[in-house]
């Protein structure tokens, strides 16, 4: 029998120093169920379907689990795609709306909340929030992406990140080709990475084209730095990997980047600076504090586009402009037009938005043979259509390495799970609810990406809060692994999230309709407060601790709980007695539980 030394966290894996050499007690065989059945006929377990909902959604439920066992994988996401998108703008209006109410930054986040957790929606008549993948797919392109509060202006803005956070979500399911463009031309795009007002070359005034978006668009958002096979490997030549682009490509997708500026119904069409993010001067319908101006793209302004010069783009086998050089004359929605084509064709881009998305919703450190099946489907998605999001989506959640992957190679495979996601899954298991609908997310203090180190639209950089090449120090770097979310695991996060789980786990908790707390109030009186509902399991914890410990083996583990850690914890829950003994069994076990390794390492 193993018995474990220690037992550490490393590159989205664990690593286990034992005194016995015998395989983990506690994994299936892998044999049972390779070759039988495709890996999109289940789940045929409920920890099948558990781990699938861990993937796909912000955690899962009880009654999730037992929906996704009776229509199978495939009808889910057949179901899941068809779900109405769950939008933001409508509930900061509502909010809005509301005598003595400020629409804030964090008012956004109550929006984000209520969608990412599916609890009932009071802009909505609380019709709950129903688009759980497609929220979960928002989430993952918003840390692709990226759009941050962190820039001074939008900091201010969050009828503008709202919009962008709503535009990701109405894109998460359709096509790439057109998510670029709609990336492209959002104004809080336009001002977080500088191309909004971007204005042609005037050499005597000095002026040349802002290059920061056509620099970022091709290395974070498409093609990459370097040239990518199928299966998202390097290609190499004479031993090194060569660059998709030059000095040259960027200057001349920033040219072709000239002439855009704010959708502003009020303003003639030679004005180009008639309306700004700071004054709202006749943008839109109101002439004042106005919203529709982030909920519109930018338009052309042609005075101010490059028309004379010859633009060099991307350079690629099959590429349909002669030598990627995109010949003057064009206007600014033509030329755009031409650019986005470009780098939507580029070979690389399959490849490199199939193993980012892979890293979000699957492993750190996807095998090649996965990748390029991926970008098959992103490259074709079965009816001669390429970029197909929800095809490339359905094949990154229905291929054997997602399903089974776990079994395969399990030293490899697995990913850290976001310390926000950690969150959302306790409060998604647990039925968590706030007495007034309302939900603050900034109880306790401060807010919430200083107890995670993330929130939603909330990175510091435009690298998001981590990089998909990051390689923690030591043993990860020597096994040549990516452990992306390892980057915001310092140690202060490491203990703020743990005591923030702690808060959640412990002080606010309710009984159908009771609702109770046992550490602080907060500035809303409970109110707008999360509490996990604990009615039923608190008294399955009195009388069975060990009942209780396969049910959230099940909901938080996948049914992958070790025997050394379930008799650990079995061992604590029954030391636990008393009055309150169920209540405090079932909110030890959460707090241990989601601070595990077995937890925390997502597989």
């Amino acid at each position: 029998m193993i018995r474990r030394r220690w037992i550490r966290v490393v590159g989205g894996v664990l690593l286990a120093c034992a005194t016995s050499a015998t395989a983990q007690s506690h994994r299936p065989d892998a044999m049972l169920r390779q070759g039988f059945e495709a890996a999109d006929a289940g789940p045929d377990t409920d920890a099948a379907a558990a781990r699938f909902l861990g993937q796909a959604t912000f955690g899962p439920n009880a009654e999730d689990i037992a929906h996704l066992r009776a229509v199978g994988y495939r009808a889910w996401l057949d179901e899941q795609f068809a779900q109405p998108v769950s939008t933001q703008i409508p509930y900061l209006d509502w909010v809005n709306g509301i005598p003595g109410n400020n629409v804030t930054d964090d008012t956004r986040l109550e929006a984000w909340t209520i969608n990412a957790l599916g609890t009932p929606d009071p802009s909505r008549g609380m019709a709950a929030p129903t688009d759980q993948l497609r929220q979960r797919m928002a989430f993952a392109l918003s840390e692709i992406f990226v759009v941050s509060s962190k820039n001074g202006t939008l900091l201010y803005q969050p009828w503008a990140l709202a919009s962008w956070y709503d535009m990701l979500a109405a894109n998460a399911f359709g096509n790439y080709r057109d998510l670029l463009e709609d990336v492209t031309l959002h104004p809080a795009m336009g001002i977080y990475l500088s191309h909004i007002q971007n204005q042609k070359a005037d050499p005597t005034r000095n002026i040349r084209p802002d290059e920061n978006y056509a620099r970022e668009v091709m290395q974070l958002f498409s093609v990459g730095l370097v040239t990518l096979a199928a299966d998202g490997t390097p290609v190499l030549v004479g031993g090194q990997p060569q660059p998709t682009y030059d000095q040259a490509t960027v200057r001349g997708l920033a040219a072709v980047l000239t002439g855009w500026n704010w959708n502003n119904a009020g303003c003639g069409p030679g004005s180009y600076t008639c309306c700004t993010a700071s004054t709202y001067t006749n943008c839109g319908p109101n002439n004042d504090y106005d919203r529709p101006v982030w909920r519109l793209p930018m338009q052309p302004i042609e005075a101010y586009h490059d028309t004379t010069s010859a633009k060099q783009l991307l350079v690629y086998p099959g590429v349909a402009l002669p030598a990627g050089v995109l010949a003057p004359g064009g206007n600014a929605q033509a030329e755009l037009g031409a650019a986005l084509d470009n780098l939507f064709h580029h070979p690389n881009v399959g490849p490199f938005i199939a193993r980012r998305l892979i890293q979000r919703f699957v492993t750190s450190n996807p095998t090649p043979a996965y990748v390029a099946r991926v970008a098959a489907a992103f490259a074709d998605n079965g009816s001669g259509v390429r970029g197909d999001l929800a095809a490339t989506l359905r094949a990154i959640l229905l291929d054997p390495e997602a399903r089974y992957g776990q079994w395969f190679d399990a030293a490899r495979f697995g990913k850290l799970r976001e310390p926000l996601i950690r969150n959302t899954h306790l409060w998604r298991a647990m039925h968590a609810l706030a007495p007034s609908a309302r939900i603050v997310t900034l109880t306790p203090y401060p807010g919430i990406e200083d107890w995670y180190g993330q929130g939603p639209l909330r990175s510091p950089s435009v690298f998001n809060f981590f990089r998909p090449d990051f390689r923690a120090h030591g043993e990860v770097a020597a096994l040549g692994l990516a452990s992306p979310e390892f980057q915001i695991l310092s140690d202060s996060i490491g203990v703020s999230t743990t005591n923030r789980l702690f808060s959640v786990s412990f002080c606010w908790y309710r009984t159908g309709t009771s609702y109770d707390g046992s550490c602080w109030a907060d500035n809303f009186g409970g109110e707008r407060t999360l509490h996990l509902e604990i009615a039923a399991d608190a008294t399955l914890a009195a009388s069975d601790p060990a009942a209780l410990l396969d049910r959230y083996n099940l909901l938080f583990l996948s049914g992958q709980m070790s025997p050394s850690m379930r008799a650990t914890l079995l061992t604590r829950l029954e030391a636990i007695t008393g009055t309150n003994r169920g209540r405090l069994r079932l909110q030890h076990a959460l707090y241990l539980i989601l601070n595990s390794p077995e937890y925390v390492v997502q597989k």
